[in-house]
């Protein structure tokens, strides 16, 4: 046996067609190794002499399950490929014909168009989730066309200085990429090639990362340190469908933030820091092979030469031309306190918090001035005094340690509904206010609601809210806190930013409760008479009984 695809499958609607498109595309002495991890196909598989099947009644994880199957191989190589691919006729006689016993090789990678939903009028809707027909409401029924699309062709890719997966189209122009077999930094991870014995020698399927996340950062860095080449091979091509859009269209494995930030740590300290007993390279050769590197900056490979790196904070786009896929963005919660606090109020807090954290799987950095056991990371400042100074320089510091796409601020006496954070920004440029916010008054149960934006409710891209946090934290650190400056970015233009950035506001179902005590740092009026501009009262509600999507106000207070 020369090749074993190697095809681990949880929930794979496609699996049967990808195994038929590679057994009619196969022209070498090739096999299919799938690993059904705690699933069976609907309908039933076709059995077929070069197919193998292992099933297992409970996952085990895309790493565990790729490395049951190369263990039942007996072939020179193996390729790893995902349950929804289709492949170029001959594939796997052209990969073969370029190889090294110490590379990894990928073919093109395309873009797989694998159905459409039609109506009965016969309207198209390109695939994604279920759903009526856009055009006449009518219910919609899937028909697989199973079209390799010739663009976008991805050839190059790499990874920035987080480290988080990245296509490389800049590389693509370079002369050295103008040949039939190129190099490059990083893969794809939906399918990479590489013989059998460099697959269990280099241990390319660490478990330790987890099931899911980093795996072609893995691949590649594994290959390139200890002294391989990874290649993309443009005399042949596999096409991979994506599917990031959520609902019944989303990843068949169950994919969380807390696990990307697993992965990405685990490979920024195997990596960055040189901790990889089997290379012979440090990952600042690889870094300064491809230079310039999307996502890098002379003062991160300094840093990584110095094995002293921190997590970046600068902006990423995509480059001219470029329009392959990416992932979906990840959230992540920032949770800023003075501890000072009476905990009847923020041990409740905290607790909803958690449980939102933990059922939405977004991970929590915490930035307080005592150490406090809140989050997947505590940033502590016990020398700071409680202040704006110390506020901004928490938030700051948690922006700065979260490796997220997507923040959320949260403060230690709001109570955040779970609504809150479905919320995904549509722009990385703007900062967006969630106005649908009521205040709670502790002593009497007393509630009351306008349209307004809070440093509590925002929610931005990561790199555009740490820039502006530090250049406000620098700001105040020379001419201290005033007003005029406000606390809420973009909400006026009283101060000229030189990094300035939009607003947006959006409304989540269901509203946060700002629990109005006696140590808020903050005022709060609540008559239309105290504001002097009532312009800023839009949708002005009271209530003494109930909050919609939190009962009544008197239980509220019996909790805190």
């Amino acid at each position: 046996m020369d090749l074993s695809v190697l095809i681990p499958a949880r929930n794979e609607m496609f699996l049967g067609k990808t195994i038929e498109d590679i057994l009619s595309s196969i022209e070498g002495n090739t096999e299919v190794i799938v690993i059904l991890d705690g699933y069976k196909p609907d309908p039933p598989l076709k059995s077929d002499p070069r197919v193998t099947l292992i099933y297992h009644t409970e996952s085990i994880g895309q790493r565990a399950a790729t490395n049951e199957a190369a263990k039942l191989s007996k072939a020179k190589y193996l390729m790893k490929c995902d349950a929804h691919c289709a492949f170029d006729k001959g594939f796997d006689v052209k990969m073969i014909q370029e190889m090294h016993d110490d590379w990894t090789m990928v073919p093109i990678m395309r873009n797989l168009h694998a159905f459409d939903w039609v109506c009965p009028d016969g309207h198209r809707r390109y695939q994604g989730p279920s759903g009526p027909c856009l055009e006449c409401k009518k219910p919609t029924e899937r028909d697989v066309v199973w079209i390799a699309k010739t663009n976008p062709s991805s050839k190059s890719y790499c990874f920035d200085s987080t480290p988080h997966f990245q296509y490389f189209g800049e590389y693509i122009k370079r002369p050295e990429a103008q040949a039939e077999i190129t190099e490059t930094m990083s893969l794809q991870g939906s399918c990479w090639m590489l013989t059998r014995d460099k697959y269990w020698e280099l241990n390319i399927c660490d478990e330790k990362f987890g099931s899911w996340g980093s795996q072609g950062i893995e691949v590649a860095v594994k290959t390139w340190l200890s002294g391989g080449r990874v290649a993309v091979n443009h005399k042949t091509w596999y096409a991979h469908m994506f599917r990031t859009q959520g609902g019944d269209f989303g990843f068949p494995y169950p994919i969380s933030g807390a696990q990307q930030k697993h992965a990405q740590n685990y490979a920024r300290d195997l990596f960055f820091n040189n901790n990889w007993p089997q290379q012979t390279r440090p990952l600042s050769w690889l870094v300064e092979k491809f230079w310039p590197v999307k996502g890098w900056t002379e003062e991160d490979l300094k840093k990584l030469k110095a094995n002293k790196f921190m997590f970046s904070t600068r902006k990423l786009k995509l480059g001219p031309g470029e329009s392959e896929p990416t992932e979906d963005p990840t959230k992540g919660i920032i949770y800023y306190s003075d501890c000072g606090l009476d905990e009847k109020i923020a041990k409740p807090v905290r607790d909803q918090i958690l449980s939102i954290s933990q059922e939405k799987n977004i991970p929590i950095v915490s930035a307080t001035l005592k150490r406090m056991d809140f989050g997947t990371k505590n940033i502590h400042f016990p020398s700071l005094k409680r202040g704006y100074l110390a506020m901004f320089k928490q938030i700051m510091a948690a922006l700065e340690h979260s490796t997220a796409d997507i923040i959320f601020f949260c403060e230690h006496d709001v109570l955040y509904h779970p609504a809150h954070f479905d919320f995904t920004p549509p722009d990385k440029e703007t900062f967006y206010y969630n106005q649908n916010v009521w205040f709670l008054r502790l002593k009497d149960g007393h509630a009351m609601h306008y349209n307004v934006n809070q440093l509590s409710g925002l929610c931005g891209y990561k790199e555009a809210l740490y820039t502006h946090f530090k250049e406000r934290f620098e700001l105040i650190e020379k001419e201290g806190f005033s007003r005029r400056m406000g606390f809420e970015p973009m909400t006026h233009n009283r101060i000229k930013w030189q990094n300035m950035f939009k607003l947006g506001t959006w409304k989540s179902r269901y509203p946060n409760i700002d629990i109005r005590h006696s140590g808020n740092s903050t005022g709060q009026r609540w008559k239309k008479s105290q504001f002097r501009n009532k312009k800023l009262l839009i949708g002005w509600k009271e209530s003494d009984t109930k909050i919609h999507g939190w009962g009544k106000t008197i239980d509220l207070i019996k909790k805190l």
